[in-house]
């Protein structure tokens, strides 16, 4: 009986599912704190998360978006946004887009869109990205007239509240449970560094960086947290309706 369970359990271990585990648990911890309407932070989506998905790197990362960054609550649990309230709007879009859409590549796939616009500076088109990615409109709108997209935004708001070291600006890029600061567009080297698998290609690629160059390097592309422009939630609220609706 002993004989026979030892070799199921060996068979278990050389089965593709027990591989699936394994490879999830070498997965590398990666989060993006951010808000929707800061530059640097859709340059970073757009022009450097976006490279995980092409290079193979997305493989060995577990990736986590919170679409909140600078904002804060105030009182009745209102929610004023460091760029407006446009971007208190998109950030609630961008969090139901994430909650509708567990699938990283089903979310992301609209955030690429509607930060791709951001840069572009046509972000009011951003209802557009719907029809671009085929993710269905209605599913954010009920998100959001329903009060579920403001309840996202609290929980966002208590999960980078809670951040340890507290974050001073955005995007805030924490890898393996360490914030990278100033050194985020780097975020790949990091990530391949804290890797204990076997190393995809795009690692072999990468520079190793130095002391000397991570302080060479640091540029301050970063919004820091200042003064919050009031949001408006009823304008906002009847904006989306006549958008998507």
């Amino acid at each position: 009986m002993a004989s026979h369970l030892r070799l199921a359990f060996a068979l278990l271990l050389l089965s593709p599912l027990a591989f699936s585990f394994a490879a999830a648990a070498d997965k590398v911890p990666f989060a993006l704190y951010y808000e929707t309407l800061c530059p640097y932070c859709s340059n970073f989506i757009v022009n450097y998360l976006d490279k995980i998905f092409h290079n193979g790197l997305f493989d060995i990362v577990d990736l986590k978006l919170v679409p909140y960054g600078n904002a804060r609550v105030g009182s009745n649990d209102s929610i004023s946004c460091q760029h407006g309230p446009y971007e208190c709007l998109l950030n609630t879009v961008e969090a139901c887009a994430i909650n509708i859409w567990p699938d990283v590549h089903k979310h992301f796939s609209f955030i690429l869109c509607v930060e791709s616009l951001v840069v572009e500076r046509k972000y009011t088109d951003w209802e557009s990205c719907f029809q671009k990615t085929g993710l269905d409109s209605r599913l954010v709108a009920d998100c959001y007239t329903s009060g579920n997209g403001h309840k996202l935004d609290l929980q966002y708001a208590a999960e980078t509240s809670a951040l340890e070291p507290p974050h001073t600006y955005v995007p805030w890029v924490v890898v393996d449970g360490r914030p990278l600061y100033e050194d985020y567009e780097k975020f790949e080297t990091y990530i391949c560094k804290a890797y204990k698998g076997n190393p995809p290609e795009a690692c072999k690629a990468l520079p190793v960086l130095t002391t000397a160059q991570k302080k060479a390097d640091r540029l301050a592309h970063v919004c820091y947290a200042k003064r919050i422009k009031r949001a408006s939630p009823i304008s906002m609220r009847r904006q989306m309706l006549e958008k998507i609706m």
